[in-house]
């Protein structure tokens, strides 16, 4: 009988959400609501010593701006709850003492000195990877050499003590990746990991498995940093009993730096000038701030269609698509085994398409906020109309006041390039003409407007060719722009005459020269 569709997303709470971690479960989610299944969100916070006070919340904030949304978490309860494994801290002992009454795990009371003394001991003997195996095992303290009467003592001592898995020596570990088809591993290559460490506390690998048993999750698509650790976890599901529910596993391919060479991280973000966080984060020790792609002015819903292309492809040219769209177009079996190289002109170009795609009043509301920071007035209506002819030209939304703002501010300063080859005499003159009879234009429009300037040129035998950059210069201070008729509507006839007047003045050496 088909299960029901079931796949978790479990960060740890160390630090901010890395980009890859959000593709991982965008990854879920999408697979999840394309199988009419469920999205967890899992917090794996065994390792206390690591944990980073904000992180979680940050993991919840970042999840909920790209628009993934949770069934069950530590934020919405369901049936399998609680959803922290901090939280679940009695439930782990129980399966680590089943192995080692089975024979598959057993104590081990090392200290950490007798372990590096081993590993010395390993080097020095040119083991490539000197680990705690089915070989060194039987030199070590543990309950397989110690004699039974000694392990009781020093257990009801109080003594401290690991449980490790006794991974057998030589066999042969398969594992049907769903990306990657079999993965084959021999037992040798795996050591004895450590499940429940001394402090009570189940590793990841233990934790991992047994949690993902008791919430019935189905599929496991998770980073391909964790394909050395799948053969593991194959041997826990068969010594736990739990072979015939084990999940089906899918590792994702790595986010590589914009080169190629190597895993993307945060030290690139900082070399190359793009962020590789969903949203700002202040390290809670350092006082260090990262930026996001929120913070950076990426819309969420282009930095989703960003994110789902890192190693998916929908096997058409349709590039644009919305999160439902994503999820009727995803399949596992489109995703990459190699690794996607970063891109962040890509990155622009899905936050240009998205802008593009808004309706101008929507746009105008960015370019409002921006003003009423700079204490500078507009209509509603203004704004519009400047949004409708800048839109193409921006890439972010704090674009339209930094690409707008000559619509406000007259010029200060002309592009000298354009001044010493556009500027003369003959454009002069019919600026002159141009500028006096603007204010009596009956219907004030960018047609009206260019009519006008036809009109004078041919009056003064001039192509409109000879003069738009000049005249261009005189109204925005710069070379290029959108179409030059729309600004002066939008600025409006005696502001126009001003600039007109004021570059006639400022430029009249170019004129004479």
């Amino acid at each position: 009988m088909e299960r029901e569709v079931r796949v978790r997303f479990a960060p740890s709470p160390t630090g901010p959400l890395h980009i890859g971690g959000v593709r991982t479960a965008l990854y879920n989610y999408l697979f999840a609501r394309k199988m009419g299944g469920t999205m967890i969100l899992r917090i794996e916070d065994t390792d206390q010593t690591r944990f980073v006070p904000g992180a979680e919340d940050y993991i919840r904030e970042s999840l909920e701006w790209c628009g993934v949304e949770l069934d069950e978490s530590p934020w919405k309860d369901g049936p399998y709850g609680p959803y922290r494994q901090s939280e679940r801290k009695p439930m782990y002992m129980q399966y680590a003492l089943q192995l080692v009454e089975s024979g598959h795990a057993y104590y081990a009371f090392d200290t950490s000195e007798e372990l590096d003394e081993m590993r010395e001991r390993l080097k020095a003997a040119k083991v490539a990877t000197p680990q705690y195996n089915a070989i060194t095992r039987m030199t070590m303290k543990n309950s397989l050499t110690l004699p039974e009467d000694e392990v009781k003592r020093r257990l009801e001592s109080g003594e401290a003590y690991v449980i490790r898995l006794k991974v057998p020596r030589k066999e042969e570990v398969r594992l049907k990746d769903m990306i990657r088809g079999w993965v084959m591993v021999h037992s040798s290559a795996i050591d004895d990991k450590v499940l429940m460490k001394s402090d009570g506390m189940p590793t990841y690998h233990l934790a991992n498995i047994v949690d993902d048993h008791l919430m019935k999750i189905t599929h496991v698509i998770r980073g391909e940093e964790w394909l050395p650790s799948a053969p593991l976890h194959v041997l826990l599901y068969r010594y736990l009993g739990w072979e015939d529910t084990m999940p089906e596993f899918a590792h994702l391919p790595l986010l590589l730096k914009p080169d190629g060479n190597g895993k993307l991280s945060k030290r690139d973000g900082d070399k190359f000038g793009f962020p590789v966080f969903p949203l700002e984060w202040k390290d809670p020790f350092s006082g260090d701030i990262s930026i996001g792609y929120r913070e950076n002015g990426f819309l969420p819903e282009a930095f989703v269609n960003f994110l789902a292309f890192l190693g998916w492809n929908p096997g058409t040219q349709q590039e644009i698509f919305t999160m439902p769209e994503l999820i009727e177009a995803f399949s596992v079996d489109r995703i990459g085994k190699s690794g996607t190289k970063f891109d962040w002109q890509k990155a622009r170009w899905f936050n240009e398409q998205y802008l593009r795609s808004k309706p101008d009043e929507e746009l105008a509301q960015y370019l409002l906020q921006a003003l009423e920071e700079h204490n500078i007035e507009c209509s509603f209506e203004q704004a519009v109309k400047i949004c409708s002819l800048m839109k193409e030209r921006v890439t972010f939304p704090s674009d339209f006041w930094r690409e707008s703002s000559y619509f406000f501010e007259a010029p200060t300063s002309y592009n000298e390039k354009v001044a010493s080859k556009k500027w003369n005499s003959q454009a002069v003159a019919v600026f002159e003409d141009f500028k006096n009879e603007l204010p009596s234009l009956a219907d004030y429009n960018a047609d009206a407007i260019k009519e006008l300037l036809n009109n004078v040129l041919e009056r003064h035998g001039m192509k409109i060719g000879q003069v738009m950059q000049a005249l261009r210069l005189a109204v925005t201070g710069l070379e290029a722009g959108p179409d030059l008729m729309h600004i002066i509507e939008i600025i409006g006839a005696e502001e126009t005459k001003a600039r007109i007047e004021a570059a006639i003045e400022k430029l009249a050496a170019y004129a004479s020269a």
